[in-house]
């Protein structure tokens, strides 16, 4: 029997690797029957493939975050968490600040608890946010012209980048599809990538509201690293060493 190829041996470790969760250097040498030095140089073509995490003696598999339904879709996932994210969130946002809400439906709930303040300002790319502060006389609300993306009501591309050029926020409130420690920040739409980052750069501050379920996945396209955010508001059911994980790079974590 020929001997299997170096790309089909971490194939087969990648499969091992995510059943056992987490293997170490000398598992995978006596399983594959390589020596302990190949199965660390195929560990380091794994991480640096994003698929899994290095750590002292072995790795860890890495959880991809599943593909992201329409966002009318998802509002009945986490739909608790997600109010009780939104209302610590709008908590932050001061009388008088500018503050950017992205398109999302974790960020649809933070929208909703701003409906009743007086002399805010709110910037958004998103039709929904729109929808729900068009009523809002307290409400100073400008809105984003760009290419509608139809599954997230949302308006994205070059013509969105260019306005957000020209604006700045004190706070800017972003959803995510994926946190990791060592990923940074991702989604899975690749052609948002740039509106993202044009977003994150126009707030004093970054606040991403992100319930349990997104915290320690990668998902398909980089935003930016967990440094980009002030803070983090996610939900009780978030892993403890994960939030002291972020906590130790300098992210404030608040649980609402």
């Amino acid at each position: 029997m020929n001997p299997i190829s170096y790309i089909e041996r971490q194939q087969e470790m990648l499969r091992y690797i995510t059943a056992q969760g987490r293997v170490t250097v000398a598992a995978l040498s006596d399983r594959f029957a390589v020596s302990e030095a190949t199965a660390r140089r195929d560990l380091e073509a794994l991480e640096a493939a994003g698929v899994v995490r290095r750590v002292h003696g072995g790795a860890l598999a890495v959880r991809q975050a599943p593909p992201e339904l329409p966002a009318l879709e998802r509002a009945r996932e986490q739909a608790e968490h997600k109010r009780r994210i939104g209302a610590a969130a709008a908590a932050l946002v001061n009388d008088g600040e500018t503050v950017f809400i992205s398109s999302g439906t974790t960020t649809l709930e933070v929208a909703s608890h701003l409906r009743m303040r007086h002399g805010i300002t709110v910037i958004t790319n998103s039709l929904m946010v729109m929808n729900v502060l068009a009523g809002s006389e307290g409400v100073t609300l400008i809105g984003l012209g760009g290419m509608l993306r139809r599954s997230e009501m949302s308006l994205i591309g070059h013509v969105t980048e260019l306005a957000l050029a020209e604006l700045r926020a004190d706070k800017v409130i972003i959803g995510i599809r994926a946190i990791d420690i060592e990923q940074g920040l991702t989604n899975d739409y690749v052609p948002e990538t740039m509106t993202d980052r044009a977003i994150l750069r126009i707030g004093r501050s970054v606040i991403v509201v992100a319930d349990h379920t997104k915290l320690g996945r990668v998902s398909a396209a980089l935003v930016a690293p967990v440094s980009s955010m002030t803070t983090l508001v996610t939900d009780s059911a978030a892993p403890p060493d994960f939030c002291a994980a972020l906590e130790e790079q300098g992210v404030r974590v608040i649980i609402g």
